[in-house]
């Protein structure tokens, strides 16, 4: 027994040192509210955009005429899994991703998952497959059928991946993700649209990687090539993972490190574009924004923590 009550002791004095429960009692709508309202958004929780709008930026990208001085575009978004729209307060350091693309004009927006936006219930899970599905497809779950994980989407609805490139829009795509559920798995979300490009010969490279340092190696590979892809869709799962593990939320110092070291990974992805020997001829369309955020140690619910993203673009909208 008394070793029973040593063993409890750690496990309860462990998170009480680090300042943080798997739940946070000080993590209220009240509080949530405040903090988002000291970061520079341009709107408000109540005109959050529906993170289906991407879709149809990443689509007018391409289809818009060329700037002048221009000879190629190019878009990437950089998704920052789980990641909370008030873990943006962190986003201070040189090396942040969205701190480098804010500093350089970028604007800066709330948008909503869940199919509608808070306090409306939800009509689709917060959760990581409907929440890229949503973005990818500029549809709802009522569309496509991705209500949560472990859904295999069919081809009524296809991505940015399969329409741009089978309409000659672009020559190439990637996709690159360090969490299986997406097209490595018997029941992952795009297996049907994996089978089609490679049935159809659409270029679009499906990179299942290992981790996130591996998915960043591996666009940044990609971004050195001189015809790189076209579109580029990476996911980084820090803050998602940090959250699952230790609790989602801005007061426990672990998720700020999963929410850093994405920024950082975006930041060397940012590096890597301006780093393009093309860079100045090419017109670039970069995002990096959420798929859901989180509360407690899990996400997929109604809480306002859960619904609100963010939308950090280079161009406006």
């Amino acid at each position: 027994m008394a070793i029973l009550s040593k063993i409890t002791t750690i496990f309860l004095i462990i998170p009480a040192l680090l300042g943080f429960y798997s739940r946070d009692a000080k993590d209220t709508e009240a509080l949530y509210r405040e903090t988002i309202s000291q970061i520079n958004y341009e709107n408000t929780i109540e005109t959050a955009i529906p993170q289906t709008d991407i879709y149809k930026m990443i689509e007018d990208h391409f289809n818009s005429p060329l700037a002048e001085g221009k000879t190629e575009k190019k878009a990437i978004i950089i998704g920052y899994d789980g990641c909370r729209a008030d873990a943006l307060k962190f986003a201070t350091e040189e090396d942040s991703g969205i701190r480098k693309m804010l500093d350089n004009g970028a604007s800066l927006n709330l948008a909503y998952c869940g199919g509608v936006n808070y306090p409306a219930v939800n009509t689709q899970d917060t959760s990581t497959a409907p929440g890229w599905c949503s973005i990818l497809t500029g549809q709802w779950a009522d569309k496509t059928g991705i209500t949560g994980n472990g859904i295999t989407k069919d081809m009524e609805y296809k991505t940015l991946f399969t329409s741009l490139t089978e309409s000659g829009t672009i020559d190439s795509a990637s996709f690159v993700t360090s969490w299986n559920g997406h097209f490595s798995t018997s029941n992952a979300t795009y297996n049907n649209e994996k089978k089609y490009c490679e049935d159809n010969n659409l270029d679009v490279a499906f990179n299942y990687c290992f981790s996130d340092t591996n998915s960043a190696n591996t666009v940044i590979k990609d971004l050195e090539n001189a015809d790189c892809s076209d579109f580029i869709f990476a996911i980084y799962e820090g803050p998602d993972h940090s959250g699952h593990a230790f609790g989602f939320s801005t007061n426990n110092p672990i998720y700020k490190v999963g929410f850093r070291i994405n920024d950082v990974l975006a930041y060397r992805t940012l590096n890597a574009i301006e780093s393009r020997e093309t860079y100045e001829t090419e017109d670039w369309l970069i995002i990096i924004t959420a798929d859901h955020g989180g509360f407690g140690t899990g996400h997929g619910g109604p809480s306002i923590q859960e619904r609100m993203t963010f939308i950090v673009v280079n161009k406006e909208f």
